[in-house]
């Protein structure tokens, strides 16, 4: 954090989730839970939460929502603001990609200094941002718990969505595709059979950005010591 201070960065948000499960453990009971986690490392959530607060970084601790949840709604109301120049969301997960929008809201993965705008974004999933929900229903996420659907990977998702863009978009019947896709007959069916699914796998997938965390940007401004 002090690095992002001494690299130029103006405004600072931490989210953290406080607690593990959220509203989406009630969605899919798969989804991913506190299980598993050393109590040791459990154990330093809070006391992170409280060293951040102390060195003067605004932190936004979620119990309902997630973490990403947090990062995504400060996203989108940051750059609703006209005074800020540009977001950057630290974190490298694929989730955030979604909110990734006209050079505006980039994510920053620091262990590599690597921004990804909209077009790294295409070229990294093959989807623009606005489809990445879509295309995590289809293949699945592993870190979040939920499968995806049979038969659907990487590449049969991005051909799909790169033209059609939405699930419910996808013509039902393979016959009207108008992509060179092997096995579409196949790939249709299945989602034809497991919509429902599907689109509760999104919405598993789709990050909240209608949760209120500021009243204006300047409370995000940085007031921490900027030594190390």
């Amino acid at each position: 954090m002090h690095g992002l201070v001494r690299g130029g960065a103006t405004h600072l948000a931490v989210a953290t989730d406080h607690v593990i499960e959220s509203f989406r453990n009630r969605l899919w009971p798969g989804y991913k839970n506190g299980d598993g986690i050393d109590p040791l490392l459990f154990a330093q959530f809070p006391l992170l939460e409280d060293a951040l607060t102390a060195e003067g970084f605004v932190v936004w601790p979620m119990v309902e929502f997630e973490a990403d949840d947090a990062l995504a709604a400060g996203a989108a109301a940051a750059a609703n603001d006209p005074r800020v120049d540009r977001v950057l969301i630290c974190t490298p997960d694929k989730d955030l990609a979604q909110c990734v929008k006209d050079g505006r809201v980039v994510q920053l993965d620091r262990r590599k200094g690597v921004v990804f705008d909209e077009a790294a974004i295409m070229a990294k999933f093959g989807v623009p941002p606005a489809s990445i929900p879509d295309f995590l229903a289809l293949v699945g996420d592993a870190a979040d718990g939920f499968p995806g659907l049979p038969g659907w990977g990487r590449k049969s998702a991005a051909t799909a969505l790169a033209r059609y863009g939405r699930l419910e978009a996808i013509p039902a019947d393979a016959r009207h595709w108008d992509i060179p896709l092997a096995g579409r007959e196949r790939l249709a069916a299945t989602l034809a059979r497991e919509m429902d699914r599907a689109l509760l796998f999104r919405e598993l997938a789709t990050l909240r950005t209608d949760i209120s965390l500021f009243d204006d940007v300047d409370q995000l401004r940085v007031r921490a010591r900027e030594s190390a």
